[in-house]
């Protein structure tokens, strides 16, 4: 699995920081309770320089997950982009992993967090594919998982907060053990959510499906991004819920995510998909999103902030 690799710099709630000295109190209620809200964003190599792929969107959703959950950020969306750009910029990267973080830090004793100061991170480091060498060309072998996703309104699934990767953990932990890359879990209603970090695309005679917005699973930007992409293409798209057993007849199956990208699925509980290669749809999308993203096509949809540019407009 990946490892952290240190950078030199991040920021910290307005001043850059040596990475070393960007610490947390053991007591923070961060650690204490996951009062953690974060973001996963990646950072492209360009012909025009390190590009960022949605970063409006991914800081968007930060705070709007913090304000579910109480945290007044001190920032906007503005300041954290042109942070953000600075940070790359400042660390000398051409492509990275940005974890934007929000979080509260040492005072509250007990769980209501009221006392605890909020504390805005931004580090980044490179991070290459997340499901390991190869991943993205041959696909990954996956198995439904025996833990389910959330249930609506008990822990809130569109807020992208620590504790809710609690879950993610015993889902990828499990694979793994099983001898499997990846896994998919269910809901509490036996129907398909997310994989452990990931959302879940079908196609089924030529037609995407992915499973809706139902209080189980994060509502993606790669997932909407890839939606927006088919479309384009020409390909129809379904959101409905899908049955365990599809996941068994389905000619193709990929999953989708900021670190996991646009990842073929070549089986699911040892059982092929399709041909168990990639199949056609998903190397398509595949194609697409990665010749997005590096700058290789035409960024129709304003997807991509690029450093250099929004450093120099800032100056």
């Amino acid at each position: 699995m990946a490892k952290l690799t240190a950078t030199e710099w991040i920021w910290r709630d307005g001043e850059f920081v040596a990475w070393q000295d960007a610490t947390v109190h053991v007591l923070a209620h961060s650690m204490q309770f996951g009062s953690s809200v974060f973001e996963g964003v990646r950072c492209y190599d360009t012909p025009q320089g390190p590009a960022i792929f949605r970063l409006e969107d991914h800081l968007q959703r930060l705070i709007n997950s913090c304000r579910i959950y109480r945290m007044e950020v001190p920032y906007g969306v503005d300041e954290l982009v042109a942070a953000c750009c600075e940070l790359v910029e400042r660390n000398g990267l051409r492509s990275c992993y940005i974890r934007p973080m929000v979080l509260r830090g040492f005072g509250a004793a007990g769980m209501v967090p009221f006392d605890s100061p909020v504390e805005v991170y931004l580090p980044c480091w490179p991070w290459g594919t997340y499901l390991g060498e190869g991943a993205l060309e041959n696909g990954v072998d996956t198995c439904v998982s025996s833990w389910h996703r959330v249930a609506p309104n008990t822990i809130p699934s569109i807020a992208k907060v620590a504790g809710n990767y609690l879950g993610g953990q015993l889902i990828k932990m499990e694979a793994l053990a099983n001898g499997f890359d990846e896994a998919i879990a269910l809901g509490t209603d036996g129907m398909v959510s997310e994989g452990s970090g990931q959302n879940v695309f079908v196609v089924h005679k030529g037609v995407v499906y992915t499973t809706p917005l139902n209080g189980t699973l994060l509502p993606g930007i790669t997932r909407e991004s890839i939606m927006t992409l088919a479309h384009d293409a020409g390909l129809e798209v379904r959101e409905q819920p899908l049955q365990r057993e599809i996941l068994y007849t389905a000619d193709e199956i990929f999953l989708t995510g900021t670190a996991s990208e646009v990842t073929p699925v070549r089986s699911v509980d040892r059982i092929k998909v399709g041909t168990g290669r990639a199949g056609e749809v998903t190397k398509q999308l595949q194609r697409t999103f990665l010749d997005l993203v590096h700058g290789r096509i035409e960024d129709r949809h304003g997807w991509l902030t690029f450093v250099h540019a929004e450093r120099a407009s800032a100056k």
